[in-house]
């Protein structure tokens, strides 16, 4: 540690002297998901500036949070210390989910936030069988980059977003309401409820449409 935050030998303080500076537990929160790069770490946590996203992983180094790895590219991982943290973090999402008040939670929607975590959680394993499925998320927002997303999904390979039309055959649009689609990310709300609503509307391959509620994949915290 290279300062005292809080100048008290209470852990509970120690703890706040490690995890306390801002967007700390959202970079944690990514490295637990699965990433390794920084590229990686900025799309789950778009509105934290690449600079002070460089600075906070040298300070979570230097707290014996993560390591870094240069081989071919610069990869970070998570120390035991920082994993013995992943069922506290966990803890504290689902407190939140339980706790928080709906409309609190749903005041700042994100569709780029929204769509990584898709990208993350979906299941592809659970889409028909196909060498290869395309999914165009459609969001009537007003800014331009927010509307449309596409997700290609491939059986044993990580699934890809694009923000940008990658130039093929789309199996399934899903043309969606964003306060909707995140209320049923979040588990508020049921795909069919919102479906019966019509604030989503599935158009396309039928298979990839019935298995929707199967392949998309809420998150942990609803649980």
């Amino acid at each position: 540690m290279t300062q005292d935050c809080y100048l008290s030998f209470c852990p509970v303080a120690k703890t706040c002297d490690l995890l306390e500076p801002r967007w700390t537990m959202l970079v944690l929160c990514e490295l637990f998901s699965g990433a390794k790069r920084f590229n990686e770490v900025h799309r789950g946590v778009p509105g934290m500036s690449p600079s002070l996203l460089s600075r906070r992983l040298k300070q979570m180094q230097a707290n014996g949070l993560l390591t870094r790895s240069v081989t071919e590219e610069i990869t970070y991982a998570l120390t035991p210390m920082a994993e013995e943290l992943r069922p506290v973090v966990l803890a504290l999402g689902k407190w939140a989910h339980r706790n928080v008040d709906r409309e609190v939670t749903m005041e700042h929607l994100d569709a780029r936030l929204l769509m990584w975590n898709v990208r993350r959680k979906a299941d592809v394993a659970l889409m028909p069988p196909a060498r290869q499925w395309v999914v165009q998320f459609q969001f009537p927002v007003p800014k331009p980059e927010e509307r449309d997303f596409w997700l290609v999904a491939k059986l044993g390979a990580p699934t890809d977003l694009c923000t940008l039309d990658p130039g093929q055959n789309v199996d399934l649009f899903v043309h969606a309401d964003l306060k909707a689609m995140t209320s049923v990310f979040l588990g508020y709300s049921k795909l069919n409820t919102e479906v019966a609503r019509g604030t989503i509307q599935l158009t396309g391959e039928r298979g990839l449409a019935s298995t929707m509620m199967d392949w998309f994949v809420p998150t942990v915290y609803a649980a």
